[in-house]
């Protein structure tokens, strides 16, 4: 595929740490939200996939446990998901997306269900 920067470019690890690294995960009015997809960079691959949460979830609880899940798969996970042809998230896009979590994601009482797991 070609690239945001016009540069053809294969599905590889490298490509999607590229593309998810050069992502603004913080979102604004201006985004509404954060898509790494035909992200800057020359080593960028231009499609992602996404997880999609309601900002107010009508279970919290539920939501909680989903966030527990991708928790653990972005701090345990990395040796699996190259085991099974999927990609690590970078460090930094892992921190931003947790914070993202946190801030983001509250139930009706205003209090985030996620819960970091270190």
């Amino acid at each position: 595929m070609v690239n945001k920067d016009g540069k053809v470019v294969a599905p590889s690890s490298e490509t999607f740490q590229a593309a998810a690294a050069n992502a603004d995960w913080t979102p604004s009015p201006a985004t509404a939200s954060s898509w790494p997809t035909n992200q800057p960079g020359a080593t960028s691959w231009p499609a992602a996939t996404w997880i999609l949460l309601y900002k107010k979830p009508q279970d919290p609880a539920a939501t909680a446990e989903a966030l527990k899940f991708f928790a653990w798969s972005y701090t345990k996970g990395d040796k699996m998901a190259d085991e099974l042809d999927y990609v690590p998230m970078p460090d930094k896009v892992v921190g931003d997306i947790e914070k993202m979590w946190s801030t983001e994601i509250k139930d009706a009482a205003g209090t985030s269900p996620y819960v970091a797991s270190k």
